[in-house]
């Protein structure tokens, strides 16, 4: 099949996925507001600028915390910090799954033997319990460090997807073909198999982009999120200690969690989509 026929086949049943098209259209709605969100913002990011918390009003989009910050201006620019946190964590996870899982797959023999006892030992560590100890013993922590820890930790199951894919390609007579033509072993695996794996590759990174905000949330949550800045997980930490949801104070904490809900069920929902999209015994004519 032609790549013009390929992209227009995609392209059709794409449209007439419903899952896809709500995935992304969530995805996108808070994507959009992450990006032009703080221009609307009327008060400077964590600014004492009220008394003390106070119900959304004119005055105040998303009211104000128990400390009388505005709400609005913590809740867009820590939507922004937190597809920033997806996109390098689940970035990372990918590529170094990609790394080790076509280089496994492709040279087999000892190489695959060495890297699968590194992956093993990688995904028996409870990495949840690895990452609480990292980050707890640094004073001073950004959302890159996070990003990038998570990224580290959550790359095994990718590798050993990847590996099952990409030793079934590497038999192929395209693969042959390219070895007799003297093509590098790098040059193989991002020129012959990658490109035939894309819509697997993509259907990764958006598992682990929904996973590294997961879990940046979940370390935000319990106090082990980045010390300066902003995200959503870090909102809701502060609502707890701040007693939100004993004193009724719903605006601090409700908007945070509605986002990461949303986003990351969008995610999932847009995976179930593209999966049905790809796989021809999946779709719906």
């Amino acid at each position: 099949m032609s790549e013009p026929k390929k992209k227009n086949e995609f392209l059709y049943f794409a449209m007439r996925n419903g899952k896809l098209k709500v995935g992304a259209v969530i995805v996108f709605i808070f994507v959009l507001i992450a990006i032009f969100g703080p221009k609307f913002a009327r008060y400077p990011l964590n600014e004492f600028v009220a008394g003390g918390p106070n119900p959304p009003s004119a005055d105040f989009y998303m009211g104000t915390t128990a400390y009388g910050q505005d709400v609005y201006a913590q809740f867009v620019y820590g939507l922004g910090t937190t597809f920033i946190v997806g996109i390098i964590g689940g970035g990372l996870a990918t590529l170094l799954g990609m790394l080790v899982g076509f280089v496994g797959g492709y040279k087999g023999g000892w190489v695959d033997e060495v890297l699968n006892i590194i992956t093993n030992i990688i995904l028996v560590i409870p990495t949840f319990a690895l990452l609480l100890i990292m980050v707890a013993y640094l004073k001073l922590r950004g959302v890159l460090i996070e990003s990038i820890f998570i990224g580290l930790t959550s790359w095994p199951w990718a590798a050993r997807a990847i590996r099952a894919q990409t030793f079934s390609l590497a038999n192929r007579e395209f693969v042959d073909l390219a070895k007799l033509s003297g093509m590098k072993t790098m040059k193989i695996l991002f020129r012959e198999i990658a490109p035939n794996m894309m819509s697997y590759l993509f259907m990764t990174f958006i598992l682990q982009f929904g996973g590294a905000i997961l879990t940046a949330a979940t370390l935000d949550f319990i106090g082990l999120g980045p010390t300066q800045g902003v995200s959503l997980g870090l909102m809701m930490n502060w609502a707890t200690n701040g007693s939100a949801l004993l004193l009724g104070y719903w605006w601090w904490f409700v908007p945070p969690g509605i986002a990461i809900t949303a986003v990351v069920g969008a995610l999932y929902i847009m995976n179930v989509g593209l999966d049905e999209v790809f796989n021809p015994k999946l779709r719906e004519m």
